[in-house]
């Protein structure tokens, strides 16, 4: 078997010819979408998604266009949030495929709505030897398609929901040279804190701009009478701010209805709530760092 190495030119691949047609449809799909902003976290479990989620809720109830990639693509939950299931017939025209629509008009785009049931598991190679290198070679070869296939449209903001982890930044940072920046979310526990320091440790050394840090589960919050309780026990996240010099810009309670609404977003039915006005702020702050 010959290797590249061992071929005259591209082999008539085309290869070349191939990336700069990939590289000019992307371009126009992100040329019409003002801003990009990527939320993400270094830990799972920290309720990033549903952040996400609600962040674009109150940006499309102050009549912004908005859009989500879900870019978690082995535990995608953006269309399962936005109402829109994996049944969701997606159609393919001459200018790409349209996403999906979820509550309050906002477009989305998961490898959830890509699979055939809830319950089918993302699959990237049936060989279970395969190398940690490749699998990350065809995440990345996804999201790229993700993002280049899928016919945005004009959008005031595009949310990328990333994956736990800090690595993924470099593939969405290298595909959207202008991202406007990163939310990075956290919760007061120390095992969420410890780790989300070497995301914000990473983004400044990649000069990634850190709009800044969302706390989240800062403290429970009772729906009948909205008082708050303490819920993790942890060292103040203010001082995880001082320390690495970046805003604190949510301060964000847990309320049960979070998970409970069907029909709509929390924020979009409780916006009065005090996590609802929470949610308000940190999207003030958002905002306020974009158009500076």
């Amino acid at each position: 078997m010959k290797t590249y190495e061992d071929l005259v030119g591209d082999g008539g691949s085309d290869i070349i010819g191939q990336v700069t047609v990939l590289g000019e449809k992307l371009r126009a799909r992100l040329d019409k979408i003002k801003h990009k902003v990527a939320l993400m976290s270094g830990k799972g479990g920290v309720g990033k998604s549903s952040i996400t989620a609600n962040i674009a809720s109150c940006l499309a109830d102050r009549g912004h266009k908005v859009g989500i990639l879900d870019a978690d693509l082995n535990g995608p939950s953006i269309a399962h949030l936005l109402g829109v299931g994996n049944n969701v017939q997606l159609k393919m025209k001459d200018d790409g495929l349209e996403p999906g629509v979820g509550h309050q008009e906002i477009r989305i785009m998961s490898m959830d709505m890509l699979l055939k049931t809830a319950d089918t598991p993302v699959m990237w190679t049936e060989e279970t030897d395969a190398t940690a290198v490749w699998v990350s070679t065809m995440e990345s070869t996804a999201t790229r398609e993700l993002l280049a296939d899928t016919n945005w449209g004009e959008l005031d903001y595009l949310l990328i929901d990333m994956p736990p982890g800090s690595d993924r930044i470099d593939n969405i940072r290298s595909l959207i040279p202008e991202l406007a920046g990163v939310v990075e979310i956290t919760i007061p526990s120390p095992l969420s804190q410890h780790i989300v320091t070497k995301s914000i440790t990473k983004n400044n050394k990649m000069k990634v701009p850190i709009i800044g840090l969302i706390e989240n589960m800062a403290t429970y919050v009772c729906p009948h009478c909205d008082k708050e309780g303490k819920l993790f026990a942890g060292e103040d996240v203010h001082k995880l701010t001082k320390r690495k010099e970046i805003p604190y810009i949510g301060k964000i309670p847990f309320d049960t209805r979070v998970s409970q609404t069907s029909g709509s977003l929390f924020y979009n039915e409780f916006k009065d709530s005090v996590t609802g006005q929470a949610i308000a702020a940190a999207v003030d702050n958002i905002e306020k760092f974009i158009t500076k």
